[in-house]
Formats: structure tokens, sequence, C-alpha cells
């Protein structure tokens, strides 16, 4: 039996095809790794396995739905069978998922003058300048950088990317950005992709 799944709604080229166990399919093994990201609006992510040498393991949420969830924080571990598909070993079925050293999204509050608009910072901002992405996380809805001359973290909101049209970013990615000094540290208020 053979159900087509797409896993991004958005023509990323996660397809793939799930398949019950037949002659010629390759077998389901056992793995346990923990979630790097998931992305719940195009509802897939990817799990860091445990050994190294296995590298990352996609997970839909259709494998999720057995445990009431349709998406897995950051952080979450968790036991699974994959199976080698086109594009690399994606989950077939969730044994378990622990929780206790999950990342929960935020609760978002709004504050009044707690919230910095970077675009009103662009006239205090230095030249562009290259910085190479350390991570971002898409729920949390941002990021840091790595200043390219000191090596120095620097903060990006998700919406500096959406506003050079960058849906998303992968750690060592090269960008260039213009720099501030914010009051928690160096803050991106503009991105590009480098070059």
């Amino acid at each position: 039996m053979r159900n087509e799944i797409v896993c991004a709604a958005d023509g990323s080229g996660w397809t793939d095809t799930d398949r019950s166990a037949g002659a010629g399919d390759p077998p389901a093994r056992a793995y346990a790794g923990v979630v790097k990201w998931f992305d719940v609006t195009r509802g897939f992510g990817f799990m860091v396995a445990d050994d190294p040498s296995v590298g990352d393991i996609l997970i839909h949420f259709s494998v999720l739905r057995l445990h009431g969830r349709r998406s897995v924080p950051e952080g979450a571990r968790i036991e699974c069978l994959a199976a080698p598909r086109e594009r690399g070993l994606q989950a077939t079925e969730i044994l378990t998922i622990d929780l206790t050293n999950a990342v929960e999204p935020p609760v978002r509050v709004r504050a009044s003058g707690d919230r910095v608009d970077p675009t009103a910072l662009l006239e205090s901002a230095g030249a562009f300048e290259p910085v190479q992405v350390k991570w971002f996380n898409r729920l949390k809805g941002y990021g840091f950088l790595i200043r390219a001359s000191d090596n120095a973290d620097v903060f990006v909101h998700m919406e500096t990317l959406r506003r050079a049209g960058l849906g998303e970013v992968e750690p060592e990615q090269m960008l260039s950005a213009r720099i501030v000094d914010g009051a928690k540290g160096p803050l991106a208020v503009l991105v590009q992709m480098a070059g």
C-alpha cells in the first residue's frame, strides 16, 4: 500500500512516499535523537540522531498524529523508526517523545516600549559587513549571527529576515548585515545575501 505524503506545501521539495514494508523496500530501523528544529507552518522538521554517522532525520507532522501532536519543539528527545528515502532518512513511526529538555515557543506578550523597531535604528547602523548564521529558530522567531570582524554574536529577529526576503537561513550560511549596538548587545537591523 502506498500513500503519497507531501511534506511541504510550499514546494520545498520534501515529497516522499510513505510505504508499509513490502518486498524490496528498505527496512525501517530504530533511532534516537534530539529535535533540531520543526517548522509548524510547513509541517516538518529534523532531529539529530545520537549516532553522528546517521545525520539528520526528517520528521513529518503526519507521524506525530498518534501522539496527539502536529509539531515537536526544539530539544525534544525522540525515539523513532526511520527508513531511507531519496533525500535521506525519514521517520516512519514515532515511538516516544520526551519533552523534559524541550524549548517550547515563548508566550508572546505585547508590552509597550519593550520591543525595538530595527528600522528606526537604520541611521545609526554601520555599513554592511560579513556575518555567518550561528543558529536561527523559526519557532522562537530569532537567532544569532557571528560577526566576521570579532566573532561576536549578533541578534537577528525573524522580521528582519522577512524584510530581506529571506524565509529561512541555515547554520554557517554567509550573509551581510548592518549592525547597531543595542541595549542588549549587537543587533542586525538589515540583512542581505552575501555577495
